[in-house]
């Protein structure tokens, strides 16, 4: 019960984190002097986030619906 809600909550963050590292990458967010600002790899570590994000969040849900 407790556990599935915590577990979605925890892929959310994770997504969102994932979301803004991606954007920051495109030089759609963030300072212009940030180290992550325009750089191609946080392209791609944020897509690899969004998607542990979401394997996350179906595991809280799964957990959430068995109890």
């Amino acid at each position: 019960m407790k556990g599935g809600k915590t577990i979605g909550i925890i892929g959310i963050i994770i997504i969102i984190f994932g979301l803004i590292f991606h954007l920051q990458g495109q030089s759609i967010v963030g300072p212009e002097s940030s180290f992550m600002y325009s750089n191609p790899d946080w392209i791609t570590y944020g897509i690899q986030m969004i998607a542990g994000g979401i394997i996350v969040l179906i595991a809280g849900i799964i957990i959430f619906k068995k109890n």
